[in-house]
């Protein structure tokens, strides 16, 4: 067995973090066995922080330019564009499987095709408008605020969602996270998520991550009744789905604009 340097050990788990989450391309190798997959697991919160903190900042400069919702759509897709949809087509997939079979066994093989049917393109439809009109509804002020917290608690959930739930299939990206996840490496992820909430939102961040985990906890079991399992597109599905729910009780209680 081939020796691995210190250092690429050490850079494994904030690299495969990066590698899993986002399509930012890595010039760097490191390894990638269960262990270190699990320790990339515990670095989950971070990415979404990264992530959010990036929207963060190009929406400030777009909205010196462009109207809100112009700046918006952008927003939209930059983020698209840094995770590569990955998790997107993981909720577009999971719509398709979750609604087009019968049977456990026919569901995952509909998840497998790479065609899209009508209700992944409904779920990913609307998936993009809510975000949409949720970010545009919310002050200015707060839409940066708002997305470092989606994010965070979106990818503190996946963590979660891995730890928590069976993984239903044998072989797969999903299933070496799966075999490698612990109770610390979770640990670490929470405490993490706490930090970042508390940082970008306050007392209201530490409130939505709880709601984050109520949302996890609903939609994890749902899936698991359907298919035997949490899948990777099912990790995706389950981060689409709070980010969705963090940024409407965003809207709820912060929107700006007459309600009715």
């Amino acid at each position: 067995m081939r020796h691995v340097p210190w250092w690429r050990e050490a850079l494994a788990p904030p690299a495969l973090a990066f590698q899993f989450l986002t399509a930012v391309p890595l010039p760097l190798a490191v390894p990638a066995q269960s262990h270190h997959l699990g320790r990339a697991l515990a670095l989950f919160p971070l990415v979404g922080a990264a992530l959010g903190l990036a929207l963060a900042g190009l929406d400030r400069i777009l909205r010196l330019a462009l109207p809100i919702s112009v700046a918006t759509v952008l927003l939209l897709l930059a983020i698209t564009l840094l995770t590569g949809g990955l998790h997107l087509d993981g909720l577009m997939d999971t719509c398709d499987g979750l609604f087009g079979g019968r049977t456990a066994e026919r569901r995952l093989e509909i998840m497998r095709d790479s065609r899209v049917g009508s209700f992944g393109v409904l779920g990913g439809a609307l998936q993009l408008l809510l975000k949409y009109v949720t970010l545009v509804a919310l002050p200015a002020e707060m839409r940066g605020p708002s997305l470092v917290g989606a994010l965070i608690a979106a990818r503190w959930a996946m963590a979660g969602a891995i730890w928590g739930f069976p993984y239903a299939r044998p072989r797969g990206l999903g299933a070496s996270f799966k075999a490698g996840v612990s109770l610390p490496g979770v640990s670490v992820a929470t405490i993490l998520a706490l930090a970042g909430m508390w940082l970008a939102l306050g007392w209201l961040g530490l409130a939505l991550l709880a709601l984050a985990a109520g949302v996890t906890l609903v939609t994890g079991w749902l899936i698991t009744q359907r298919l035997g399992g949490l899948t990777g597109d099912g990790y995706g599905a389950i981060g689409e789905i709070v980010e969705g729910a963090l940024l409407i009780t965003l809207v709820a209680l912060l929107g700006k604009g007459p309600r009715g």
